[in-house]
């Protein structure tokens, strides 16, 4: 089965659905199956992995990118076109939400997937909101399968969650058949070659006394950074905060960067914060490993839509997060899987971190519930659940061809 995702983002850029998007394929690869990636970044080098072949995309993603993605499409002819819909990552064009529209027309057409990655919905003009809501609804009501990564979403588009003016919020539940299947971590516990944690840690600027925070992911507003500095600047000088990536790519997530970096002089804690950039995910795996205990406090709690909570998990490292606002399957369970704070809130933070850091049996025990946790998301299982959903979707065209 040939498959082609389409994407807004992908590797080099930086970005989780980038990330995500590619291990998908690497592990459809596996599985033997055919995976190609058209996106606006650039060609990729096969470099003898089982890697995704990458077709660019010229000109962004306006109303042109159709005239390129239909010509891609009678090329290659997969039987799955799958977008990988995040709204920011398509430069907020509602092109993309009208594509599967398009792709209805054609003859012999392939099989139509789209994955919610969030369900923000556009920003299109001033006072838009019914157009905002409309162009999301049907990008999903033209998809032949919808998949949602958490149960949240899933609850949303069935019209099962309280309205919002920034969320897709239907007044009737979407009919296109849907499939929760969460997404898994980006980022697996295989640090470079010759790792050896002391060594790291002595690099850091480490000594006996330290106590490394790991925060990972894009700076964000919805993440924290700024409860967690002003937690941080609370605790004594030992405690010191790694912020693995930290990139800020959209221009909120730059002017919140800012705030970051005001906060960070203000409170003299530049001698205590490091920000290390981009990374490979062999470094950011070194930096998790390297680290004492993963302080994640999202603004709208915990979720398995996060990697940077799922990448914790797989590395077994003590986490500290906000408690799920909604339930989450499977539960992430307190003092099991992770110290859970009922806010993100300075002192709530910094109680947890002095609790967990002076506790070496429970950071133990949520150690060990992080990875049996963590085997819940594994790439070939997740790889498996969407192989399901192609195959449905293909058996369907051929029961109807019997017809």
């Amino acid at each position: 089965m040939h498959i082609l995702m389409i994407t807004g983002e992908y590797p080099p850029a930086v970005g989780g659905v980038g990330d995500y998007t590619r291990q998908l394929g690497r592990e459809l690869i596996t599985q033997g199956q055919r995976v190609s990636v058209l996106t606006n970044g650039p060609a990729n080098e096969r470099d003898g992995r089982d890697e995704p072949a990458v077709i660019p995309l010229g000109g962004g993603w306006g109303w042109r990118s159709w005239s390129q993605a239909l010509r891609v499409i009678r090329l290659l002819t997969p039987e799955i076109v799958h977008i990988q819909y995040q709204t920011g990552a398509f430069d907020m064009q509602p092109a993309i939400n009208l594509l599967p529209w398009r792709l209805h027309r054609l003859p012999n057409r392939p099989r139509i997937v789209v994955t919610a990655h969030d369900l923000r919905l556009p920003y299109l003009l001033p006072k838009a909101d019914p157009l905002r809501g409309w162009v999301t609804q049907r990008l999903f009501a033209d998809a032949d399968a919808l998949i949602l990564t958490n149960t949240e979403d899933d609850d949303r588009v069935h019209a099962r969650a309280a309205p919002s003016r920034e969320l897709f919020s239907p007044c009737t539940a979407i009919q296109t058949p849907t499939t929760v299947i969460p997404i898994g971590s980006n980022i697996a516990p295989t640090p470079p070659a010759g790792f050896d944690r002391a060594d790291w840690r002595g690099w850091l600027g480490s000594d006996a006394q330290t106590i490394w925070l790991a925060y990972f992911g894009l700076l964000n507003r919805s993440k924290g950074v700024i409860e967690l500095l002003t937690a941080l600047a609370e605790l004594p000088p030992r405690f010191k905060l790694l912020i693995i990536g930290g990139g800020a790519p959209q221009p909120e997530d730059q002017r919140y960067a800012a705030e970051v970096q005001a906060l960070i002089a203000a409170r003299s804690l530049s001698d205590r914060v490091r920000i290390t950039g981009p990374c490979s995910e062999s470094d950011v795996s070194g930096y998790l490993l390297a680290s004492d205990l993963a302080v994640l406090p999202f603004l709208d709690g915990a979720s398995y839509r996060r990697g940077s909570l799922l990448a914790a998990l797989a590395h077994g490292i003590p986490t500290i997060a906000t408690a799920p606002s909604n339930p989450l399957n499977p539960a992430l369970e307190d003092q099991t899987h992770a110290l859970l704070v009922p806010q993100a809130e300075p002192a709530m933070l910094k109680a947890a971190i002095e609790r967990l850091s002076s506790d070496a049996e429970l950071r133990r025990l949520i150690a060990q519930g992080a990875r049996r946790l963590a085997e819940s998301f594994s790439w070939p299982r997740i790889a498996a659940q969407h192989e399901a959903v192609y195959h449905t979707l293909l058996r369907s065209i051929n029961e109807k061809a019997k017809l």
